[in-house]
Protein backbone atom coordinates (compact mmCIF):
# COMPACT_ATOMS: atom_id res chain seq x y z
CA UNK A 1 0.00 0.00 0.00
CA UNK A 2 1.22 3.36 -0.84
CA UNK A 3 1.97 6.51 2.04
CA UNK A 4 -0.97 7.98 -0.50
CA UNK A 5 -3.47 5.39 0.73
CA UNK A 6 -2.71 5.94 4.71
CA UNK A 7 -2.75 9.21 5.78
CA UNK A 8 -2.76 10.75 9.36
CA UNK A 9 -2.03 13.60 10.66
CA UNK A 10 -3.00 17.19 12.23
CA UNK A 11 -7.08 18.20 10.40
CA UNK A 12 -7.84 21.73 10.53
CA UNK A 13 -10.75 22.79 10.27
CA UNK A 14 -12.27 25.68 6.85
CA UNK A 15 -15.86 25.11 7.08
CA UNK A 16 -16.28 27.94 4.46
CA UNK A 17 -19.05 26.88 1.83
CA UNK A 18 -18.72 27.51 -1.16
CA UNK A 19 -14.82 27.60 -1.25
CA UNK A 20 -14.16 28.66 -4.84
CA UNK A 21 -10.76 28.07 -6.57
CA UNK A 22 -9.98 31.47 -6.58
CA UNK A 23 -10.19 31.80 -2.91
CA UNK A 24 -7.66 29.05 -2.83
CA UNK A 25 -5.29 30.01 -5.32
CA UNK A 26 -5.79 33.87 -6.48
CA UNK A 27 -5.49 34.52 -9.87
CA UNK A 28 -1.59 36.85 -9.17
CA UNK A 29 -0.56 33.26 -8.49
CA UNK A 30 -0.94 31.60 -11.80
CA UNK A 31 1.67 33.81 -13.65
CA UNK A 32 4.10 30.86 -13.51
CA UNK A 33 5.40 28.42 -16.33
CA UNK A 34 5.56 25.82 -14.16
CA UNK A 35 4.19 24.42 -10.50
CA UNK A 36 6.92 26.10 -7.85
CA UNK A 37 5.58 28.66 -5.33
CA UNK A 38 2.19 27.84 -5.23
CA UNK A 39 1.90 27.28 -1.71
CA UNK A 40 2.83 30.72 -0.79
CA UNK A 41 -0.31 31.55 -2.56
CA UNK A 42 -2.80 29.18 -1.21
CA UNK A 43 -5.35 30.83 0.30
CA UNK A 44 -3.72 33.93 0.31
CA UNK A 45 -6.35 36.59 1.29
CA UNK A 46 -7.33 34.43 4.22
CA UNK A 47 -3.90 33.65 5.32
CA UNK A 48 -2.36 37.07 5.05
CA UNK A 49 -3.68 40.83 5.29
CA UNK A 50 -3.71 43.70 2.62
CA UNK A 51 0.37 44.29 4.27
CA UNK A 52 1.17 40.93 3.84
CA UNK A 53 1.28 40.18 7.32
CA UNK A 54 0.10 36.61 8.90
CA UNK A 55 -3.65 36.93 10.13
CA UNK A 56 -2.60 35.24 13.29
CA UNK A 57 -6.50 34.30 13.56
CA UNK A 58 -6.38 32.14 10.32
CA UNK A 59 -6.44 28.47 11.47
CA UNK A 60 -3.13 27.44 9.61
CA UNK A 61 -1.33 30.14 11.16
CA UNK A 62 -1.85 28.92 14.53
CA UNK A 63 0.86 26.71 16.23
CA UNK A 64 -1.36 23.56 16.62
CA UNK A 65 -2.18 23.23 12.89
CA UNK A 66 1.73 24.05 11.76
CA UNK A 67 1.48 20.53 10.11
CA UNK A 68 -1.43 20.58 8.40
CA UNK A 69 -2.15 17.15 6.61
CA UNK A 70 -6.09 16.72 6.39
CA UNK A 71 -8.60 20.20 5.77
CA UNK A 72 -12.25 19.80 6.88
CA UNK A 73 -14.16 22.15 4.68
CA UNK A 74 -17.70 23.32 3.70
CA UNK A 75 -19.93 22.20 1.08
CA UNK A 76 -19.26 23.00 -2.45
CA UNK A 77 -15.89 22.96 -1.91
CA UNK A 78 -13.48 23.83 -4.49
CA UNK A 79 -16.22 25.33 -6.66
CA UNK A 80 -15.37 28.03 -9.57
CA UNK A 81 -12.82 27.79 -12.28
CA UNK A 82 -11.18 25.16 -13.44
CA UNK A 83 -7.52 26.07 -12.52
CA UNK A 84 -5.70 23.08 -11.76
CA UNK A 85 -3.17 25.33 -9.74
CA UNK A 86 -5.71 25.20 -6.75
CA UNK A 87 -4.82 21.22 -6.01
CA UNK A 88 -1.18 21.82 -6.68
CA UNK A 89 -0.76 24.85 -4.14
CA UNK A 90 -2.92 22.15 -1.73
CA UNK A 91 -0.14 19.66 -2.44
CA UNK A 92 2.98 22.20 -2.06
CA UNK A 93 1.18 23.13 1.06
CA UNK A 94 1.63 19.69 3.03
CA UNK A 95 -2.58 19.08 2.53
CA UNK A 96 -2.99 15.70 1.55
CA UNK A 97 -6.72 15.19 1.94
CA UNK A 98 -9.90 17.37 2.13
CA UNK A 99 -13.03 16.23 3.47
CA UNK A 100 -16.42 18.04 2.46
CA UNK A 101 -19.85 16.90 1.74
CA UNK A 102 -19.22 17.85 -1.79
CA UNK A 103 -17.32 19.65 -3.98
CA UNK A 104 -16.98 21.38 -7.12
CA UNK A 105 -17.51 18.38 -10.25
CA UNK A 106 -14.03 19.98 -11.94
CA UNK A 107 -12.04 20.06 -9.08
CA UNK A 108 -12.48 16.54 -8.18
CA UNK A 109 -11.69 15.33 -11.04
CA UNK A 110 -8.25 17.46 -10.74
CA UNK A 111 -7.67 16.82 -7.21
CA UNK A 112 -7.88 13.14 -7.51
CA UNK A 113 -6.10 12.71 -11.06
CA UNK A 114 -3.42 14.55 -8.98
CA UNK A 115 -3.46 12.02 -6.04
CA UNK A 116 -5.35 14.75 -3.71
CA UNK A 117 -7.29 12.72 -2.05
CA UNK A 118 -11.26 14.51 -1.60
CA UNK A 119 -13.57 12.48 0.53
CA UNK A 120 -17.00 12.96 0.73
CA UNK A 121 -18.69 12.24 3.76
CA UNK A 122 -22.46 13.03 5.28
CA UNK A 123 -22.68 16.85 6.11
CA UNK A 124 -23.63 15.75 9.61
CA UNK A 125 -20.20 13.40 10.23
CA UNK A 126 -18.27 16.72 8.32
CA UNK A 127 -19.87 18.60 11.35
CA UNK A 128 -19.01 15.98 14.16
CA UNK A 129 -15.16 16.23 12.42
CA UNK A 130 -15.25 19.72 12.13
CA UNK A 131 -15.73 19.60 15.96
CA UNK A 132 -13.39 17.49 16.70
CA UNK A 133 -10.43 19.38 14.74
CA UNK A 134 -11.17 22.57 16.36
CA UNK A 135 -9.21 22.24 19.15
CA UNK A 136 -5.32 21.08 19.12
CA UNK A 137 -5.99 18.89 21.43
CA UNK A 138 -8.06 16.53 19.11
CA UNK A 139 -7.22 17.40 15.83
CA UNK A 140 -5.41 14.66 14.75
CA UNK A 141 -7.42 12.47 11.92
CA UNK A 142 -6.85 9.34 9.80
CA UNK A 143 -8.00 8.31 6.66
CA UNK A 144 -7.56 5.17 5.49
CA UNK A 145 -7.95 4.29 1.09
CA UNK A 146 -7.45 0.67 1.72
CA UNK A 147 -10.86 0.42 4.41
CA UNK A 148 -12.65 3.50 3.09
CA UNK A 149 -12.66 4.73 6.38
CA UNK A 150 -12.24 8.50 7.93
CA UNK A 151 -11.51 8.44 11.78
CA UNK A 152 -10.90 11.35 14.12
CA UNK A 153 -10.95 11.83 17.70
CA UNK A 154 -14.92 10.85 18.15
CA UNK A 155 -16.02 9.95 14.96
CA UNK A 156 -15.36 6.67 12.83
CA UNK A 157 -17.17 7.15 9.35
CA UNK A 158 -17.33 5.19 5.95
CA UNK A 159 -16.61 6.83 2.44
CA UNK A 160 -17.01 5.60 -1.31
CA UNK A 161 -14.86 6.33 -4.08
CA UNK A 162 -14.41 4.96 -7.94
CA UNK A 163 -12.52 1.75 -8.01
CA UNK A 164 -10.11 3.26 -10.49
CA UNK A 165 -9.40 6.17 -7.98
CA UNK A 166 -9.15 3.49 -5.33
CA UNK A 167 -6.99 1.06 -7.37
CA UNK A 168 -4.37 5.09 -8.19
CA UNK A 169 -4.60 6.15 -4.27
CA UNK A 170 -3.45 2.24 -3.42
CA UNK A 171 -1.18 1.94 -5.96
CA UNK A 172 0.54 5.68 -6.11
CA UNK A 173 -0.37 6.30 -9.01
CA UNK A 174 -1.45 9.94 -10.83
CA UNK A 175 -3.37 9.95 -13.82
CA UNK A 176 -0.01 9.51 -16.15
CA UNK A 177 0.90 6.45 -14.23
CA UNK A 178 -1.82 5.03 -14.25
CA UNK A 179 -2.74 5.27 -17.93
CA UNK A 180 1.32 4.01 -18.57
CA UNK A 181 -0.24 0.98 -16.43
CA UNK A 182 -2.05 0.31 -19.85
CA UNK A 183 0.62 0.92 -22.08
CA UNK A 184 1.16 -2.20 -23.92
CA UNK A 185 -2.66 -2.15 -24.64
CA UNK A 186 -2.29 1.42 -25.83
CA UNK A 187 0.27 0.58 -27.99
CA UNK A 188 -1.35 -2.72 -29.26
CA UNK A 189 -4.01 -0.86 -30.65
CA UNK A 190 -2.48 1.76 -32.11
CA UNK A 191 -0.85 -0.79 -34.21
CA UNK A 192 -4.19 -2.24 -35.40
CA UNK A 193 -5.79 0.83 -35.90
CA UNK A 194 -2.47 1.96 -38.33
CA UNK A 195 -2.78 -1.79 -39.86
CA UNK A 196 -6.26 -0.80 -40.57
CA UNK A 197 -5.93 2.34 -41.77
CA UNK A 198 -2.95 3.31 -43.31
CA UNK A 199 -3.80 6.29 -45.28
CA UNK A 200 -4.77 7.90 -41.64
CA UNK A 201 -0.73 7.82 -40.31
CA UNK A 202 1.16 11.10 -40.75
CA UNK A 203 -1.72 13.02 -42.29
CA UNK A 204 -1.05 16.15 -40.17
CA UNK A 205 2.80 15.80 -40.62
CA UNK A 206 2.19 15.53 -44.48
CA UNK A 207 0.00 18.39 -44.71
CA UNK A 208 2.25 20.69 -43.34
CA UNK A 209 4.95 19.67 -45.13
CA UNK A 210 2.72 20.48 -48.02
CA UNK A 211 1.56 23.40 -46.78
CA UNK A 212 5.12 24.67 -46.64
CA UNK A 213 6.30 23.33 -49.96
CA UNK A 214 3.71 26.00 -51.39
CA UNK A 215 4.46 28.89 -49.20
CA UNK A 216 7.88 28.28 -49.97
CA UNK A 217 7.22 28.38 -53.93
CA UNK A 218 5.43 31.83 -53.84
CA UNK A 219 6.79 35.12 -54.79
CA UNK A 220 8.69 36.53 -52.48
CA UNK A 221 9.16 34.39 -50.24
CA UNK A 222 12.96 32.82 -51.39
Amino acid sequence: MSESALIQGVGAPLPISNLDTDQIMPKQFLRIINKAGLDKGLLYDLRFDENGQARADFVLNRPGYARTKVLVGGPNFGCGSSREHAVWGLQQYGIQVVIASSFGEIFYSNAMNNRLLLVILEEADVQRILADVSSPETNQVTVDVESMTVRSHSVQAAFTMSGRHRHMFLEGLDIIGATLAHKEEIQAFAAEHWLQRPWLQGVAQKTREKLGARLGSQPGNS
